[in-house]
């Protein structure tokens, strides 16, 4: 279905956001989902496998097992921002594991619900898999149904919905939700490297993916480098903007302007701010916003209070690297964290003093492609995980299962308790 239908997905996809990179489309949404199939189809069998367990000695000869059998239905609410892979990434590990799945698309991206229900109905029976459409109230109806399991990706805040809507039902939940994630630059590490990694993570789908570096921490001698660096990388990945098919659009007017109020707020703090994208092109018109710098913003500002999702990097000086540790650890749990070094100390240090749900070193946004990785959120970026492997045993019940031979010792403990009983029980709690 996917490759024979990804020119229409990656036309559907540019139409809904005004202006998507149908190369990003294909890179991020495509490319893993298809991944996630093979990875899938080829290790599924494996994963079926009954295993084996260790039997406490006091009831040998018996066996312990663990087997995986499906929990039902699930049901899948899509965000907009990667309308196809998050459809499909969570449905690959659903149906791996045996289960019947019912989506529901964003209705901030229309196009691609409408597509992507009409592929899913001509491929698939209705009963095994099935995409729905519709607004705010079919959001709060479907979160209602008494699913087996329910998994969302979204905002923290609609997150919290989600999760008192399921627990009418005790249906359990998987929350994928966003976060500041941060990117932690060290002095270990070419700045040019770092500000060109960094910017790239930022940049991809015009910011608006849940792990994309949400600020940056430099080292505060480094600072204009790290911006010097910045502005020469973003010239060399879009050397123009506005009518560059390789950058992606603002979703729509209320994300845009959301966004150009962080900016307002921050000029009218007297904070720095540096716009990275070329002088001479004006984007006040357009759905595209430029990439922009954030020098040292009010920690209490909307723009360091709630994730950005968008092309805005806030760049926070730091001393040492301890204090950018506690930096991050003074905020709630991201579901991201990027770390730029090449001393092996510093970067144990940072993996073991900070807690987030995944981790990239020297790079931004790759651990997500790695099947054999589990992808999810800790505390308020979420809670569970899939992908590979964690996936299929997300949405499987793993069955303990316990074999009595013949032969075996229990009946010595059964009643009527006396001497030999006490003797037992004498020895079993010695």
């Amino acid at each position: 279905m996917l490759r024979e239908n990804a020119d229409g997905l990656c036309e559907a996809i540019d139409g809904d956001f005004r202006g998507r990179s149908r190369e990003e489309t294909r890179l991020l949404e495509i490319f893993p989902a298809l991944e996630g199939i093979r990875h899938a189809r080829r290790c599924l069998a494996r994963w079926m496998r009954p295993q084996r367990r260790p039997t406490s000695f006091w009831f040998l000869p018996g066996r312990s097992r663990v087997m995986y059998q499906p929990l039902g239905v699930v049901g899948i609410v899509v965000p907009w921002n990667y309308p196809l892979y998050l459809a499909l990434g969570p449905a690959i590990g659903a149906l791996a594991a045996g289960n019947r799945v019912l989506v529901k698309m964003s209705e901030s991206a229309p196009r691609t619900g409408a597509l992507l229900a009409r592929l899913v109905a001509a491929k698939f029976d209705p009963e095994v898999l099935s995409v729905v459409n519709g607004g705010p109230g079919l959001a709060r109806a479907f979160v209602a149904l008494p699913f087996d399991h329910l998994l969302f990706t979204g905002s923290t805040a609609v997150g919290r919905q989600v999760m008192a809507a399921a627990a009418a039902n005790l249906t359990p939940v998987t929350l994928e939700l966003g976060g500041k994630s941060p990117a932690i630059v060290g002095r270990g590490i070419a700045i040019e490297d770092a500000a060109a990694r960094v910017l790239f993570g930022k940049c991809l789908n015009a910011g608006q993916t849940c792990i994309a570096p949400d600020y940056a921490l430099v080292p505060e001698e480094r600072i204009e480098a790290f911006i010097a660096a910045a502005r020469t990388a973003v010239a060399s990945m879009y050397p123009r903007l506005l009518d560059n098919p390789d950058y992606t659009a603002i979703i729509d007017r209320r994300h845009r302007e959301r966004l150009a109020a962080h900016l307002d707020e921050a000029r009218s703090r007297g904070e720095r701010v540096e716009v990275l994208g070329p002088a001479t092109e004006d984007l006040s018109a357009s759905p595209k916003m430029a990439p922009v710098l954030v020098v040292n913003p009010d920690p209490g500002s909307r723009l360091m209070g709630e994730e950005i999702f968008g092309p805005i990097l806030p760049v926070i000086p730091y001393r040492t690297l301890d204090e950018a540790i506690a930096f991050v650890n003074g905020r709630p749990r991201p579901l991201a964290l990027y770390v730029f070094e090449h001393d092996r100390g510093a970067i144990d240090r940072v993996l073991e003093r900070t807690v987030s749900g995944g981790v990239t070193v020297n790079e931004t946004i790759v651990h997500i492609a790695q099947e054999e990785l589990p992808f999810g959120g800790v505390g308020p970026s979420g809670m569970g995980e899939y992908h590979g492997r964690a996936g299929f045993e997300t949405f499987s019940k793993r069955k303990a299962v316990f074999f009595q031979p013949r032969l075996n010792a229990l009946k010595l403990l059964r009643p009527p308790y006396g001497a030999r009983f006490h003797a037992i029980m004498k020895l079993l709690l010695r």
